[in-house]
């Protein structure tokens, strides 16, 4: 019996301490949960007022790049007189090249499908350039090749990349 007693009287001291000891457990745990989560909001926003900027001029180059690479901008920007319509055929390609080249670190900043979306866009450029050249006569001038290019175009009624152009800037609307 006195071994019974001695444990409730044991239990009598100990357990309101145990209780304030799981309260203030309970209490501080949530603190530091609370803590931690305003600490990585914190970075997070600063994170974002870095990088937004960031990724908002690499939209901007990226629409740059497309712009740069439309067939009828590239074609006034890139002169043909001349040139060989083979010759201006690789000038073309060539600028083309160099201009992605240029901005490819801008896909670090875009998401998948906006990346492919342009890359999709420098494609349909350079195969119409391709299929546009190889319709020519073997001693057609760059000018020949300059101006089917836009006939092609206007025949077709749309811009190769103007479907990419269109979703960059979807994409940077759901972004701001």
């Amino acid at each position: 019996m006195e071994v019974v007693a001695f444990i409730i009287e044991l239990l009598k001291i100990t357990l309101p301490a145990l209780i304030v000891a799981a309260a203030m457990y309970y209490i501080v745990k949530k603190h530091y949960e609370r803590d931690y989560k305003l600490r990585l909001l914190d970075l997070r926003k600063k994170n974002s007022d870095t990088v937004l900027p960031i990724r908002l001029q690499a939209y901007e180059r990226v629409v740059l790049l497309l712009e740069r690479i439309t067939p009828s901008n590239m074609l006034l920007r890139v002169g043909a007189a001349g040139l060989s319509a083979a010759e201006y055929h690789r000038v073309l390609l060539a600028e083309i090249r160099n201009e992605f080249n240029h901005n490819m670190s801008q896909q670090v900043y875009m998401t998948e499908q906006a990346w492919q979306q342009v890359k999709h866009a420098r494609e349909e450029v350079a195969n119409l350039i391709n299929k546009t050249y190889r319709e020519l006569p073997e001693n057609a001038k760059g000018t020949d090749l300059a101006k089917k290019i836009l006939e092609t175009i206007l025949a077709s009624e749309t811009d190769p990349t103007a479907r990419a152009i269109s979703y960059v800037k979807q994409e940077i609307g759901q972004v701001f």
